[in-house]
């Protein structure tokens, strides 16, 4: 599609989602990260699923930290109609279940908060991958965007400098934004226990799904069918599972700094063994 019709397709398509938002779904779960983590993979191979609707236009709204300004009606307006799903329960015998996917949820210091506000009940499904990789991906991704311009060795040498302070304003000003949290959080992304810590008193642990992205790439239907579990919804159908939004890495990662990077994420991955039920895939 042309990108002029297409944006003339998102325009027509969002005026009428506003139009009628009262009667559309809100999301029964939501992939919240971790960013370059396997996140659109598991996405595309969930909107497979029959029972499993995807929002209208866009993988990720990014309502709850980009956008919460816009108010409950706008974000409801991504998703699809209410009798769509009436039509699909009738056909299958049980309730379809909406998502959407943004990795920046986990992140953010006040998306999580918002989540378990407007959406009593949700579930929420974190990938986590070796935060070594999962930095150096996020590098390149951010590189190609052309949102970093440094190397990689001096953009970690920024990263503290960057987002110094950057968490705090953003909940000083609930509606404000930081491009280096978003853009430039290589290393403190990858923290995950800090930012599942945050999460658990919100929602409970029992609604928390976490998923070692390395075990969803070499055996993803076992993982695909402990998502199903956890939403409760039947296993219909063969999805085909492939890896999305790779990006090229502009260079190798030295060794000495891959050691010296995993030293660091030692005792924060230690303490993700009672979330995943085993050693994380990257420390065995």
């Amino acid at each position: 599609m042309k990108p002029r019709l297409k944006h003339s397709v998102h325009v027509v398509s969002r005026a009428t989602g506003r139009i009628t938002a009262g009667s559309r779904m809100l999301p029964s779960f939501l992939i919240v990260g971790a960013q370059r983590s396997g996140t659109t993979s598991l996405y595309r191979a969930l909107s497979q699923h029959p029972l499993i609707l995807k929002p209208v236009l866009h993988k990720g709204v990014h309502y709850f930290d980009m956008a919460y300004n816009r108010g409950l009606s706008w974000y409801r307006a991504h998703f699809p109609l209410q009798s769509k799903a009436s039509r699909l329960a009738r056909r299958y015998g049980c309730r379809p279940q909406a998502f959407e996917s943004s990795p920046y949820y986990l992140f953010h210091p006040l998306a999580c908060s918002r989540i378990a506000w407007d959406l009593p009940g949700v579930k929420l499904i974190v990938l986590v991958r070796d935060p070594v990789e999962r930095a150096f991906s996020a590098y390149a991704h951010e590189l190609a965007r052309g949102f970093e311009t440094e190397g990689f060795t001096r953009a970690l040498e920024l990263e503290e400098e960057r987002l110094a302070g950057a968490a705090d304003d953003l909940c000083a000003s609930p509606y404000s934004a930081s491009h280096s949290h978003r853009h430039h959080a290589y290393l403190a992304r990858g923290r995950y226990i800090e930012q599942l810590a945050r999460l658990e008193p919100l929602v409970g642990r029992e609604r928390v799904l976490v998923l070692d992205s390395g075990r969803f790439f070499t055996e993803p239907e076992i993982v695909y069918d402990r998502v199903l579990e956890f939403l409760g919804l039947p296993h219909i159908g063969d999805p085909l599972f492939e890896r999305h939004n790779a990006r090229p890495r502009p260079a190798p990662m030295p060794e000495s700094l891959r050691r010296e990077l995993a030293g660091r994420f030692e005792e924060s991955d230690a303490l993700l063994t009672p979330w995943l039920g085993a050693e994380p895939s990257w420390r065995r």
